[in-house]
């Protein structure tokens, strides 16, 4: 069963927290970073990507960027704009996103839980960016991105997290790119309690995104043994049925040596297309390929999607499997330079800016990954294809900071 538990939170000052609060580290580049938060220094990203306070072309893993990180971090401490709660509580945190609202329970979730496997993974992690957010955690002795988990939906626990939102909420901004971010504080003991009895019965949390973070979390619980806070992480726990995913592109810098009258007779026997499609597929198993100024609408023929098999049947599988490496030679999308992967919150727009400017030679638009997918392959103790989701919209940094304490 999932065991979790409140935590006074380190919060932004409500009226700061439009100006505190940023996108997480992994969405953008240090360039990028810098002019986000360019005449602000309030910005969150002094402290999550610090490199920017630092000489231009300094190692992002050099001790001095962790350094200034922490610095930076006990700065907006000192000054009263983050400021943690007097005693542990839960938190809502509910973001809305043009049509789309999701409300998640904001608590500390267990690192043996994760090491144990009750908090199920479907993505490989990277040492080095383990290595990362293990200094980072270490430098500040707090976890300030929160790992994004969910759950399967439960009626009542959704009746009582939508209730307790029904106030107005302690802090509510809407940040830059329109997203809404709100947030209630659930401190009385009944709350509490209730809430911690419901998850005692859910057997399980999935890693939406935050691979990275978890793992990062629980090596530092086992260097500690457990000390002050680390046998816990930071977690935004949203039912699943909130959750959304949108697709991943790809974009290709060449086709292989193929003209691409060719390459359409190649697809022809993957495929059941159609000329003149629809930029962004409507179904699973059908994509869209935009190639020479044109969109094409390319459906698997059934035979390479009639697996029962969770991984294999993936849209991102298929592809992988029968088009990318047979056709155009892309043996590992991981490390392949002819590949690159573009998050649907950009849009096929950005396909098409990017075919065009010359750059690129064509792309293939995707159906979003399902949620249900996802927890399959997790419980099955499988792991996806490289860039298979994007969750959007992306929780935000410093909106709830965990304290773990000094290494005791």
């Amino acid at each position: 069963m999932a065991t979790i538990k409140p935590f006074a939170a380190l919060r932004p000052k409500p009226e700061l927290a439009s100006s505190i609060c940023e996108l997480p580290y992994d969405v953008m580049s240090s360039e990028e970073a810098a002019q986000i938060a360019a005449g602000n220094p309030l910005s969150f990203l002094h402290v999550s990507k610090p490199e920017i306070d630092l000489p231009p072309g300094t190692d992002i893993y050099a001790p001095e960027v962790y350094a200034r990180g922490r610095n930076n971090f006990e700065s907006l401490i000192a000054q009263g704009a983050l400021r943690q709660d007097s005693k542990p509580c839960f938190y809502l945190y509910r973001q809305t996103m043009g049509a789309h609202s999701q409300t998640g329970l904001v608590a500390a979730a267990s690192c043996k839980d994760y090491l144990d496997g009750v908090i199920k993974k479907h993505e490989l992690t990277r040492p080095d960016k383990e290595d990362d957010r293990v200094r980072h955690i270490e430098a500040l002795n707090s976890q300030t991105g929160p790992v994004f988990l969910v759950y399967r939906a439960k009626s009542g626990l959704n009746e009582y997290f939508n209730e307790a939102a029904a106030g107005p909420p302690e802090v509510d901004f809407t940040a830059s790119d329109g997203v809404r971010h709100s947030a209630w504080r659930l401190a009385d003991i009944a709350s509490l309690r209730f809430i911690q009895n419901e998850f005692d019965r859910i057997p399980a949390l999935y890693i939406a995104d935050g691979h990275h973070r978890s793992a990062a979390a629980a090596r530092v619980f086992e260097q500690r043994k457990g000390a002050g806070e680390s046998a816990f992480f930071l977690s935004v726990i949203f039912p699943h049925d909130q959750a959304q995913i949108l697709p991943y592109n790809r974009v290709l810098k060449d086709l292989n040596g193929s003209q691409p009258e060719r390459l359409l007779e190649k697809l022809d026997g993957v495929f059941i297309g159609k000329a003149h499609g629809a930029p962004a597929p409507r179904r699973k198993h059908e994509l869209g390929l935009y190639l020479e100024g044109r969109w094409h609408s390319l459906t698997f023929r059934p035979r390479f999607a009639a697996t029962k098999d969770s991984i294999e049947k993936l849209d991102v599988t298929l592809l992988q499997k029968y088009v990318l490496e047979p056709i155009f030679g892309i043996e590992d999308p991981r490390t392949s330079k002819r590949i690159n992967f573009v998050g649907g919150i950009r849009g096929t727009q950005e396909l098409e800016k990017l075919v065009q400017s010359g750059e690129y030679a064509c792309a293939f638009s995707l159906f979003p990954t399902g949620i249900e997918d996802l927890m399959a392959i997790a419980d099955a103790g499988g792991i996806m294809p490289p860039k298979s989701t994007w969750f959007e919209p992306k929780l935000r940094d410093a909106m709830f900071c965990h304290m773990i304490g000094h290494p005791g």
